[in-house]
């Protein structure tokens, strides 16, 4: 593994034993890019390269526009996706890459915030072309209209979505329409042509964070 850091935020790259093989740039909100990684080894012999980036600015750097809190104990998002993004494309992949070498394909993906991050890029650069997220925050006020009223700029042949079966069960008017939300970008995606997976995982939107992301990504190296 090699780490570098990159104005502030921190890029773990686990360099693939083969040439020309997928890059995976997953958006961390705690440094577990190891766990996972591990995780994906363990259930895979398939090629890959991991690039993690974490210490992030994660309510500002993952919100596409600003979103006030939505509950009493949260705070505000700011909308600093696409500055991001900017720093994803034109320093973090380009750094990363210049480490590995040739890749065969570029898969964004992400968790929670991470996750909404990783679907919103598709509609903002091409560099992308494939989707893993699990329990991404769809959620997001003005999120469903964007994805339905808008053209992604990537080619994406495959997504993976997942979510806990219990994170629609919240008193929280946003959280509780997430499952809802999810299935209809899923069928939107779906109808555009594109391999989609959706599943459902047993409890809550903290469990089992790692597998399920590992899994995630597992599905789109398939």
């Amino acid at each position: 593994m090699i780490e570098k850091r990159i104005e502030g935020k921190k890029v773990e790259i686990f360099k693939a034993r083969e040439f020309s093989s997928p890059a995976v740039f997953l958006n961390t909100f705690s440094d577990n890019s190891k766990e996972i990684y591990g995780h994906l080894l363990s259930l895979t012999d398939r090629p890959f390269s991991l690039i993690a980036i974490s210490s992030l600015d994660w309510n500002r750097d993952m919100s596409p526009w600003t979103c006030a809190s939505i509950s009493r104990n949260s705070e505000p998002l700011s909308g600093g996706a696409d500055s991001y993004l900017d720093l994803l494309l034109s320093r973090i992949v380009p750094d990363s890459e210049m480490i590995l070498g040739p890749v065969s394909k570029r898969i964004i993906a992400g968790y929670s915030l991470a996750g909404l991050f990783a679907v919103y890029s598709l509609y903002r650069t091409d560099a992308f072309s494939r989707l893993a997220v699990a329990s991404a925050s769809l959620w997001f006020p003005g999120f469903r209209d964007f994805v339905l009223s808008n053209e992604m700029k990537a080619a994406v042949d495959k997504m993976y979505f997942s979510l806990g079966d219990r994170e629609r069960l919240t008193s929280n008017p946003y959280l509780r329409t997430v499952e809802d939300v999810t299935r209809e970008i899923v069928e939107h995606y779906r109808e555009l042509g594109i391999d989609t997976e959706f599943t459902l995982n047993p409890g809550n939107h903290y469990k089992d964070a790692t597998g399920r992301m590992a899994r995630a990504i597992l599905s789109s190296l398939e």
